[in-house]
């Protein structure tokens, strides 16, 4: 019985370190600005199984980014940009189907992460994926904290009750001077100033639940906060920021499609974790035992 017990934790142990448990998937994609490399999330199964699969099958080669914005973002995977025509509206296209929206608050948009895109909250409640249309995140460094702590719209709110009150007139008449003047800094200054009290004498939470991983990426890499828990955040670039700056800055036309076609060709390919890690820096999460 001994020696079964033994034999038992030997095969367990040998599944836990099996190759397949310590391998992941790199994600390449070619442009003519240059390469970028991804990882894609386990947090993610729906959304990463899906785009090895398209991936393979070579669904996204040829097809161009055909949103660009600086600060913004990148945007491709409309089948219809294969052989899109110069000026033609593309962000139409898809595979046919799409995916359950995958949100985890340990996921977000920080600079370089890819994101799925999707149909408007009216058309689409669920808030689902795209198939196939995916974006890269650029955003801007946020340089005033405070954006990050407090949710602006509660704080608006509560901050008109406040001010409302006569006995508050004075921090009426300061905001009132300030918005006047044109000093925006300023004036958001003075209202981040005045977010404790209007919690205290209305009761509302003006004040958001942020890791400090998040507030440390957008204060420093940068990002689009705005974007958190509305679109499905599924892998990141662990290589190439620098092209994802380059393909931000091309020029673009009126409806932000680039005016030189900037294509892309995906290939996938699978590599121990440990490799993925010696190659790009890239450092996985270690789970505790």
């Amino acid at each position: 019985m001994k020696n079964y017990f033994v034999f038992s934790l030997m095969w367990i142990a040998l599944i836990i370190e099996s190759p397949a448990q310590k391998k992941d998937f790199v994600v390449t994609i070619k442009t003519s600005e240059g390469d970028m490399v991804a990882i894609l999330y386990d947090e993610t199964p729906k959304h990463k199984q899906n785009f090895i699969k398209l991936a393979k099958a070579h669904y996204f080669d040829s097809l161009l980014f055909h949103r660009v914005i600086a600060s913004f973002m990148i945007q491709g995977g409309d089948p219809n940009s294969k052989k899109g025509k110069t000026r033609e509206s593309l962000g139409n296209g898809g595979p046919g189907y799409t995916i359950q929206a995958e949100f985890n608050p340990k996921l977000f948009h920080k600079k370089g992460v890819l994101s799925a895109a999707r149909l408007t909250d009216q058309q689409n409640p669920k808030k689902e994926s795209s198939g196939s249309q995916f974006y890269i995140v650029q955003g801007t460094v946020i340089l005033d904290e405070n954006e990050l702590k407090y949710d602006q719209a509660k704080l608006n709110q509560g901050l008109q009750q406040y001010i409302s009150k006569p006995e508050h007139r004075s921090a009426y008449d300061s905001l009132g001077k300030l918005y006047s003047s044109g000093n925006m800094d300023a004036f958001k200054k003075k209202v981040f100033s005045l977010a404790p009290q209007v919690e205290k004498e209305t009761g509302m939470k003006v004040t958001k639940d942020i890791s400090p991983e998040k507030l440390q990426a957008y204060t420093t890499v940068g990002g689009t906060p705005f974007l958190d828990n509305e679109y499905t955040v599924f892998g990141q670039l662990i290589k190439g920021l620098d092209v994802l700056d380059k393909i931000a800055a091309v020029k673009t036309d009126g409806s932000d499609r680039p005016v030189d076609d900037v294509r892309m060709m995906v290939t996938v390919q699978e590599l121990s974790k440990k490799k993925i890690t010696k190659i790009y820096g890239y450092k996985y999460l270690q789970v505790k035992k």
